[in-house]
């Protein structure tokens, strides 16, 4: 059997909610040490990444402050990753502070959307955030030039980054707050060689699809919604995680990756682990 190593590495970390130097989330939790010990850890993964994918929420009240915080601590992890950092907006942020700070090459005051290509993958981001409205849509002009920019096909593949899930959730905030107008992008996807479409915003994983595109809903980075809470109640919880999303045989792969502390059940030497597995498969199979 062939072990094929990835292709292609992106990481998404969405919704870190940043606040000013000193403000703690709802009172209680620190984001900025959070996005810390994320960055931490794929980093010291060794891992190849090729892209950082941040997809929205990313201050929790658009302050200026919160996105040089964001900036400063992804730099460095860029630098010795070699990866290239791809920005989406979410309904937390505010968009003249996301341009200044963050996206400068990007005139104007409408939607930050974009195109990066990494590796042969397109990676479209529309903004489906509206000024002072927590839900999401994304205009018809929006939709006009998403599908020109999908009249031909990358080479790779394209995927498509968006803060507000297309799909339906278990919670109801996240059920009343997602993407209005899920049907219009559908119908622009149609047709087109996107692969995956990589949202947040919910707080919870999942996942679904669009158009028979696979849909991934990323864990948040600032604290968990609980898609199972006692009768009555919405609740969130501490936690936090990423998702590795890879290329692999021509596949696009999501992986959600819990950040913190957690217990180990093992910690082997990979190339003995992998022989086991192997002999495993073909002493069994």
């Amino acid at each position: 059997m062939r072990l094929t190593p990835p292709e292609l590495t992106l990481i998404q970390l969405s919704d870190t909610h940043l606040c000013a130097e000193g403000e703690l989330l709802h009172g209680s939790v620190d984001t900025f040490a959070t996005l810390e010990t994320a960055l931490g850890t794929i980093t010291s993964s060794r891992a190849r990444v090729h892209g950082l994918l941040l997809t929205g929420d990313l201050a929790n009240e658009g302050k200026p402050e919160a996105y040089r915080r964001l900036a400063s601590a992804l730099a460095p992890a860029a630098a010795e990753l070699r990866a290239e950092v791809v920005y989406a907006m979410g309904n937390h942020d505010e968009r003249a502070a996301f341009r200044r700070e963050l996206r400068p090459d990007s005139p104007g005051d409408g939607p930050v959307d974009s195109v990066r290509w990494i590796e042969g993958v397109r990676v479209v981001v529309l903004d489906s955030s509206t000024p002072a409205r927590p839900d999401g849509r994304l205009e018809p002009a929006q939709l006009e030039w998403l599908r020109d920019e999908l009249a031909s096909p990358a080479p790779r593949g394209s995927l498509l980054a968006v803060h507000h899930p297309p799909l339906p959730s278990p919670v109801p905030s996240a059920h009343l707050l997602r993407l209005q107008n899920a049907d219009d992008l559908a119908t622009a996807l149609t047709g087109t060689d996107v692969r995956l479409i990589v949202t947040g915003h919910a707080h919870h994983t999942g996942c679904g699809s669009l158009a028979g595109i696979p849909v991934w809903v990323g864990p948040a980075l600032a604290y968990r919604s609980d898609p199972l809470p006692p009768p009555g109640r919405l609740r969130g919880r501490v936690g936090a995680g990423i998702s590795r999303i890879d290329l692999i045989d021509g596949a696009f792969v999501a992986t959600a990756v819990e950040i913190g502390a957690a217990p180990v059940v093992y910690d082997d030497d990979k190339e003995e682990r992998v022989r086991y597995a192997l002999d495993k498969f073909f002493k069994d199979g």
